[in-house]
């Protein structure tokens, strides 16, 4: 169905650096802003690139945003322009939000949002279930797509609560008309569960573990043909 893209930092002396790592201090020093940017461009080009072939003309591409970039007063023109440089058609692109972003002012929120959707561009709450969030705000933001934060995924078998607040937030996502992606996926068994309540789209290690684009298709052919008869993704 799609990918989320995930940024490292390949260091000549260090070698692979995770986001964990750099990612805080390029927030402290607002480089969070050049790397955002050269992400949204990347994605953008490399959904180009699969428009122009068959197997994967039809895949998304989720790109996180950071505060930073959201509260940028050209964030929307930003994104708008990556768009028509690379050629990528903007209904595949999928910006993901955090509930912590959407609290400052509800009115540039929704403008921002609103503006982007006009362009085809669809929005994802990311780590849903893990901050503050009111539920008023899912009822007025033009949301498409709610995703399930790995720490409820992870013991979804043996944790009573876990399990009940995944069915609840499946349910109140179907009420709204949301789309629901279950992040985290490592085990068959996790997803034949979120199957049975209703569940439609999940990532993780299950499926792949993060790898370069070239390796991408590779790993979708094998982990496609390894799946269990219960997935319909």
């Amino acid at each position: 169905l799609g990918v989320e893209a995930l940024v490292r930092w390949q260091h000549p002396e260090y070698g692979l650096v995770m986001p964990l790592n750099f990612i805080p201090l390029a927030e402290q020093t607002n480089l969070i802003q050049p790397i955002g940017l050269w992400v949204l461009q990347t994605a953008c080009a490399q959904l180009a690139q699969w428009a122009r072939q068959p197997d994967c003309a039809q895949w998304t591409v989720a790109v996180n945003v950071s505060e930073r970039q959201f509260n940028d007063p050209e964030f929307v023109s930003t994104v708008e322009r990556a768009i028509d440089q690379s050629g990528a058609d903007a209904r595949l692109l999928r910006l993901e939000l955090t509930e912590s972003m959407l609290h400052d002012d509800l009115n540039k929120t929704l403008y921002k949002m609103n503006a982007l959707r006009r362009r085809g561009v669809e929005f994802s709450l990311d780590d849903f279930g893990t901050g503050y969030s009111s539920l008023s705000y899912l009822k007025k933001l033009p949301l498409n797509h709610l995703k399930i934060d790995k720490s409820f995924v992870d013991d979804v078998l043996s944790d009573p609560n876990d399990s009940a607040i995944v069915r609840t937030i499946l349910a109140l996502a179907r009420n709204l008309d949301l789309h629901v992606i279950a992040e985290g996926v490592e085990t068959d068994a996790q997803m034949d569960f979120l199957v049975s309540c209703g569940c439609a789209a999940f990532q993780g290690y299950l499926f792949s573990r993060p790898v370069p684009v070239e390796q991408l298709r590779l790993n979708c052919d094998v982990n496609m043909a390894a799946a269990s008869p219960s997935f319909n993704g």
